[in-house]
């Protein structure tokens, strides 16, 4: 490629939390310019590259992100300029050289992710690609089947759910924008059926209805009613997603099921509890059905329903090849979600999904709960062909964003494109 980085000039924006975020914005000397912007996670595993604050309490009550955009202009800015933005393996490296630490802690990983995001970008505008036919190269015609969360508990939402999202996942569908009918009509329903009881329909983070409920199993029972409302099958057209997110709940090697009532559970005892919920509900994926550090209890939980189920790491496995191999030569799970903003490059993120797709492991793209309007995962995971994708509810234009993105793909793509259920 003959252009060449001319300028990267980062700033501070929102996120969809109304918390500060990087954005990078940056030049070839061919005129091309493009922008990226960071995410940021709640529910963070403990081995996650660092997100670099400022820690001034005077300051977005210490949220700032001007140490991070400083990094940039001061330190990465200078070390990329005049290189070529499709050797982006190399550009990657450059900047993990830079900040030196394991965990990026110098630089700090939205820093070094917000130019990594922009240096893929500004290649594919340059070679005049669409972002994931740049990154996927001829064979990115794979839709990704949607994971859409329509009902929250856990540290999501201030209500009696321990488990932290209910996932609708219209995998019946024959394309990606029937799918995204599905999903809407049925989070309409969903609505419905909660006004007409009188719960609460205001949406959190990510979108999703946050009701007061009996028990966590009554958020199941509420979605498959959803399902039936608006005349399609469950498990045969829609299923249901869970992330409990069970290391927020995880206590002296158990699970307190606090917010709803249902007591202390060991590990064996929450196995037990997702095969009944199988036998019961059309559930195609768990995610984070253990606690993070609960190694027996993953590999007991494949051992017990992954060859029924999805079994999806996410705080276990955090996008990084070290515990990924760990938790295959453990059977720990079969599936990884894939965060670009927890390993911090689209280098070591591509890396992980290829350890994935040599252990014949599922992956799932996914946003985090403080997103932007950047539609990148959108691009990226039609390059990736996962054939999965996890980026909020029917509601919030954060996340309507990558789901309007995908349209225009399968647009684009028409004839050539495939949505095929990966369940």
């Amino acid at each position: 490629m003959k252009a060449r980085i001319a300028s990267i000039d980062a700033f501070e924006i929102l996120d969809s939390r109304g918390n500060p975020t990087v954005r990078v914005r940056l030049a070839l000397d061919d005129g091309t310019v493009v922008q990226s912007s960071v995410p940021s996670g709640a529910s963070t595993g403990e081995n996650e590259a660092l997100e670099l604050r400022d820690g001034d309490k005077k300051r977005y009550g210490g949220k700032g992100v001007l140490k991070a955009v400083a990094n940039i202009n001061a330190t990465i800015a200078p070390g990329l300029k005049g290189l070529d933005p499709s050797r982006q393996g190399e550009i990657d490296h450059i900047m993990l050289e830079l900040d030196g630490t394991p965990g990026k802690s110098k630089l700090g990983a939205n820093a070094i992710l917000g130019v990594s995001m922009a240096v893929a970008r500004a290649a594919a505008a340059a070679a005049d690609l669409p972002l994931y036919a740049y990154l996927g190269g001829a064979g990115a015609c794979r839709l990704p089947v949607p994971m859409m969360n329509v009902i929250n508990g856990g540290t999501h939402a201030d209500n009696s759910l321990d488990f932290q999202e209910f996932m609708l996942v219209p995998h019946g569908a024959a394309s990606f924008a029937e799918a995204l009918r599905y999903g809407a009509e049925t989070f309409h329903a969903l609505k419905g059926i909660l006004n007409a009881r009188k719960l609460s329909t205001g949406v959190g983070d990510e979108g999703g209805f946050a009701p007061n409920l009996a028990n966590n199993d009554a958020a199941c029972e509420l979605i498959v009613e959803a399902i039936k409302a608006v005349g399609l099958v469950p498990r045969k057209d829609v299923g249901i997603a869970l992330d409990p997110a069970a290391s927020a709940f995880s206590v002296d090697g158990g699970y307190q099921l606090a917010k709803s009532g249902g007591g202390m559970k060991t590990s064996e005892e929450m196995v037990e509890l997702y095969e009944r919920w199988l036998d019961t509900y059309p559930i195609l994926s768990v995610e984070d059905g253990l606690g993070e550090h609960d190694w027996k209890g993953f590999s007991a939980l494949t051992a017990a329903v992954g060859g029924r189920c999805q079994i999806v790491g996410d705080d276990l496995l955090v996008t990084n090849t070290r515990f990924i191999a760990r938790g295959i030569a453990e059977k720990a799970c079969n599936s990884v979600l894939i965060k670009l903003n927890q390993i911090g490059s689209v280098t070591e993120t591509i890396e992980a999904i290829d350890m994935c797709r040599k252990a014949g492991w599922g992956y799932v793209v996914s946003h985090r709960s403080g997103e932007t309007e950047d539609t990148f995962i959108a691009d990226f995971a039609v390059a990736m062909g996962g054939g999965q994708i996890k980026t909020g509810s029917l509601c919030r234009s954060e996340r309507i964003a990558k789901y309007n993105r995908l349209l225009e793909i399968e647009r684009e793509l028409g004839t050539a494109a495939v949505y095929a259920s990966p369940f």
